[in-house]
């Protein structure tokens, strides 16, 4: 809050939409996702299909889309604690839709490359990671703790709602105009973001600097935060491994949807808009499943339950058979929303204000760093033994994934403890059976 201005309390009672400033959040978020979802599919498109790029190439450029997360993730959350968030954000929005631009351009005067491609991918990776970092230590500044995973499902939602729609509208752009004009809807969508959240008027004070400290200091205490707390460092792990593979299922299901079943644009894109599907219901669901199962509980279980379906990739076939692939995506994708809604509620609600920019950016930079690895991986498997090995080896590695969670502490807990109590801790015993209020 600004100094010397007073505190207007919020109801608890009141549901996080009813507040102005968190639908002009929504907004902006359903704008941006919409477009970065048409980009999702338009993006490895043009070098598919336009510049008629190898299996390698693609793998790097998925990789380059997210190196930024190891090449400034962890200064990013140390900077992002000195900043206020929402002007950064909307900064953030006006580099990426100006990158994202420059693609079309660039076709329309013939001079597109995949150094081109490669470039306004590592741009707008980095804008990206301050974006997403501040948005994640935006949120509680918005809402009270007790409203953080209704707000955080709506945020799901609105996400999981543009990979429905998005892939499909995607696809149907670049069916009719070509894959790189197809990428002015993401410039699109991030101006419409930066001006939504122009909109906001929740006051927010520029941080506080703590005298004789350095940015290396700054790190330091964010890394001391997350690595000090046992929770903290085991969801690290699982959410690095799922990236890992989800990397890999990224750099390779585009070749795969197109050279080994031979889908048209417009179906690649239906394709992977019904996998969304299964997103968008794991977002209405995830807070009745905490609230019923449990927050610990869910975590594991969801990732535990979905997993498997990843098997269901490598079997899809031409024809009516690429409908394996969108069931395996969309059941798989239901318990990613679901797992994510539950653990990042917990670390916004644990975590103190001063440090949740250092919170968020450290573990992006564990759980997100992995994800240029898996695509180069995956990039690298479909090059060496085709796009399905590639795939078989993905779906393989996601049956890993909640080992980690099944040998912890989690694995007894029913609730995730509250900030400041001890991590071994019993949680809430309450008996699973009785049906749970949802907050």
């Amino acid at each position: 809050m600004v100094h010397g201005m007073p505190v207007i309390p919020r109801p608890a009672a009141s549901g996080p939409l009813r507040l102005r400033d968190f639908r002009l959040l929504l907004a902006g978020a359903a704008a941006g996702q919409l477009g970065a979802q048409v980009t999702l599919v338009a993006l490895p498109l043009v070098a598919v299909l336009e510049l008629n790029a190898p299996a390698i190439q693609v793998g790097l450029l998925t990789a380059a889309e997210t190196a930024a997360f190891l090449l400034v993730g962890l200064p990013a959350g140390a900077w992002v604690d000195r900043m206020r968030k929402l002007p950064l954000m909307i900064r953030a929005d006006v580099v990426r839709a100006v990158a994202m631009a420059s693609i079309p351009l660039a076709a329309v005067a013939g001079v597109l490359t995949m150094a081109q491609l490669y470039l306004v991918a590592l741009v707008t990776g980095v804008a990206t990671v301050f974006f997403d970092v501040a948005h994640q230590s935006f949120v509680p500044h918005l809402l009270p703790k007790d409203q953080l995973v209704p707000g955080n499902g709506a945020l799901e939602t609105i996400r999981s709602s543009a990979q429905v729609a998005g892939p499909g509208l995607g696809g149907g752009l670049v069916q009719l105009l070509g894959a790189s004009l197809a990428i002015v809807a993401d410039a699109v969508g991030y101006l419409l973001s930066a001006l939504f959240l122009w909109g906001i008027k929740q006051p927010e004070s520029r941080p506080e600097r703590v005298a004789g400290t350095s940015l290396r200091q700054d790190i330091g205490e964010g890394l001391r935060f997350v690595f000090g707390h046992r929770l903290l460092r085991v969801i690290a792990v699982t959410t690095g491994l799922a990236n890992f593979f989800s990397a890999t299922l990224m750099a390779t299901q585009s070749v795969f949807l197109v050279r080994v079943l031979g889908l048209a644009p417009g179906v690649v894109g239906l394709v992977l808009a019904a996998s969304a599907v299964g997103g968008l219901a794991g977002a209405l669901c995830a807070g009745r499943l905490a609230a019923r199962f449990g927050q610990a509980r869910i975590i594991w279980l969801s990732a535990l339950a979905t997993g498997p379906f990843a098997l269901l990739w490598p079997l899809a076939g031409r024809g009516a058979g690429a409908a394996l692939f969108a069931v395996g995506s969309g059941v798989v994708f239901f318990g990613a929303v679901v797992y994510n809604v539950a653990q990042v509620s917990f670390r916004q609600a644990l975590c103190p204000p001063r440090l949740l920019g250092r919170m968020n950016a450290t573990l992006r930079f564990l759980m997100w760093g992995t994800l240029p690895l898996g695509a180069l991986a995956g990039g690298a498997l479909a090059e060496a033994f085709g796009a399905r090995t590639a795939l078989a080896w993905c779906a393989a590695g996601f049956l890993v994934v909640p080992l980690p969670l099944l040998l912890s502490p989690l694995r007894r807990m029913r609730d995730l403890p509250a900030a400041g109590a001890s991590e071994d801790a019993p949680a809430d015993t309450t008996d699973p059976a009785r049906p749970a209020s949802v907050s």
